[in-house]
């Protein structure tokens, strides 16, 4: 069995579980690497904190396929988890561009990654059905011969469009199109998070530190959630130290902030651990 294969198992096996694992989601191989050290069992990037490691919005103009897949694939060198990827959009409108990304991510080692229903565009900020339903039946046919794990994304709630109907109607058909893993960003509240859960027959992701309230891992797991990631979180939450340093210095001139700093000899150690490259 190959590393990527021994990996794909493991990562399968995590969202077969009776309870939820939390994914989170490192920007760079660095982040990587200390998220690996504190014993989570598999991570996903984030194209959020990516875009802003480059000075870059979030946005769907803001990276192209070959930078989101170039820093999937020094994350993945990074660690030795099981790691997904967000996808974005498929990086195309029609449904070969979608599988065409899915098997560019399985040649860099990935494992599993999300394709969403957002078009970019803000006058029709989500894809008809019938249209997102033929790019997941695409992504998922590609990942048939692969050890890649398909998630299917709803941007509703991320678009002005809180509808739980249509939400629950869309990864219904996503889960029937050949989706592995379902998940709806942006809801609302723990009886709306339950819903879906009970609605599809698929393991549900959900995000947390991304807006509204947060639910713990234990509250999130009695719901019927079977993983969590945090999104560009971790990332917003690295530059809001970063600023809180900055402007200590800045405004009071003293370096206090030191004192909650990883050392540099456990820097040194993180980042010089050997690591596997070949994640075939």
């Amino acid at each position: 069995m190959s590393v990527q294969q021994a990996r794909f198992r493991q990562f399968k096996a995590l969202h077969e579980q009776d309870h939820a694992f939390v994914m989170p989601n490192p920007w760079d191989a660095g982040s990587a690497r200390l998220l690996t050290s504190l014993g989570f069992a598999a991570l996903a990037t984030t194209s959020a904190g990516y875009a802003f490691s480059k000075g870059k919005r979030d946005s769907f103009a803001g990276l192209s396929r070959r930078e989101v897949l170039d820093n999937a694939a020094e994350i993945a060198g990074a660690t030795e988890l099981p790691v997904s990827a967000d996808l974005e959009d498929g990086f195309g409108a029609d449904p070969e561009t979608c599988a065409e990304t899915i098997r560019m991510a399985s040649a860099i080692g990935l494992v599993g990654g999300s394709i969403e229903d957002a078009t970019g565009d803000a006058d029709a900020p989500i894809y008809e059905l019938s249209h997102a339903v033929e790019r997941i039946r695409a992504a998922a046919e590609a990942t048939r011969d692969l050890p890649f794990l398909l998630t299917a994304r709803a941007e509703n709630y991320l678009w002005g469009r809180p509808d739980l109907n249509d939400t629950i109607a869309r990864l219904q058909a996503f889960c029937e199109a050949g989706a592995d893993v379902v998940y709806a960003p942006g809801l609302p509240y723990i009886e709306a998070i339950r819903t879906v859960c009970r609605a599809v027959d698929k393991p549900v992701n959900v995000v947390m530190g991304l807006r509204g309230k947060n639910y713990s891992v234990a509250e999130l797991s009695g719901a019927g959630v079977r993983r969590i990631s945090v999104g560009g979180s971790f990332a917003r939450a690295a530059f809001g130290a970063l600023k809180r340093a900055a402007e200590e210095v800045k405004s009071s001139g003293t370096f206090g902030y030191a004192a909650d700093a990883i050392s540099g000899d456990v820097m040194a150690q993180l980042m010089s651990q050997e690591k596997s490259t070949d994640r075939r």
